[in-house]
């Protein structure tokens, strides 16, 4: 069937709610054409996915609904883990768990999401410091090429709060400082990040990324990030 004729069918039927499910979607390469047809046709789209493939393929008017695997299913390993970083208000996290292994698993996860404004409360946080300093050169290392999710990592954001950064305080307002706020790895893809960090002897063997380390530094170990 081509695409008209499947969202022929589908408005066939009567009501106005589609979801897009059965194991896989994005198995089906012609999924996101599909469901894009489908909004265009004026239905309300979902999509279930078992959360091993990229949800940023779908258009983010769909609701999708992303099964992270628990450590009990097996296939902990085969989650995505990026597509925490592509959810949008609308989307859902589903979680089969079968254990207290798996409850724990889940708390991680979500704990690791409640980040709101993170990035406005670090800035905040450096830009007292620095005027303590008297220093007017703040480093930040988001990353644009993947920010859903997280809108305070855009190059619009940080040049907002650069701009209110220099209306702030008062050594900004009487000229003695100029805030400018550095992102060096913003534009960059998560490879080049890499290649830079190692041409510049990063140890990342002492690197994670982890909102719940212990009391030494190292991470959780709850999830595979």
């Amino acid at each position: 069937m081509s695409m008209g004729e499947i969202v022929s069918e589908v408005s066939s039927h009567g009501g106005g709610l589609v979801e897009v499910t059965g194991g896989e979607p994005l198995l089906q390469e012609e999924t996101p054409a599909l469901m894009d047809a489908l909004l265009k046709a004026g239905f309300e789209v979902l999509l279930e996915t078992n959360g091993t493939r990229n949800i940023g393929l779908v258009d983010s008017r769909c609701a999708r609904i992303v099964d992270v695997k628990c450590p009990c299913s097996g296939m902990c390993r085969e989650n995505d883990l990026q597509n925490l970083r592509r959810l949008t208000p609308g989307d859902e996290l589903k979680f089969v768990m079968g254990d207290r292994e798996g409850y724990e698993f889940a708390r991680g996860i979500l704990e690791g999401l409640a980040a709101p404004a993170r990035n406005t409360v670090l800035l905040a946080c450096a830009l007292a410091w620095a005027q303590v300093l008297g220093a007017g050169d703040i480093f930040i290392g988001v990353n644009a090429l993947d920010y859903s999710g997280y809108p305070d990592c855009r190059p619009a954001y940080i040049e907002a709060f650069e701009r209110m950064a220099n209306l702030a305080t008062r050594a900004t307002v009487e000229g003695r400082v100029s805030v400018r706020i550095h992102a060096p790895l913003i534009r960059m893809t998560k490879a080049q990040i890499i290649r830079k960090g190692m041409e510049l002897g990063v140890d990342y063997g002492m690197a994670h990324s982890c909102y719940d380390p212990d009391g030494e530094g190292r991470a959780c170990g709850r999830c595979d990030s």
